[in-house]
């Protein structure tokens, strides 16, 4: 997969958690839970898959502040 594509899709993932902590934190609504159950494997495979993308996120940021 092309870098840039895996930036793109890593980055809308850490979007969707964002939005879902939003939505936990104004409404006390877990879209995660609602839509794979509550700590079911798939709820906490996609809860892992967000964080994993924040702490890239968190490195691909680093590295283009280094660029500039």
């Amino acid at each position: 997969m092309n870098r840039g594509i895996l930036d793109k899709v890593l980055f809308a993932i850490v979007i969707a958690g964002a939005f879902n902590w939003g939505l936990i934190g104004f409404f006390r609504f877990d879209l995660i839970s609602f839509l794979f159950g509550n700590m079911t494997w798939l709820s906490r495979t996609a809860e892992a898959l967000i964080g994993i993308s924040g702490l890239y996120t968190i490195s691909a940021f680093r590295q283009m502040r280094m660029k500039s």
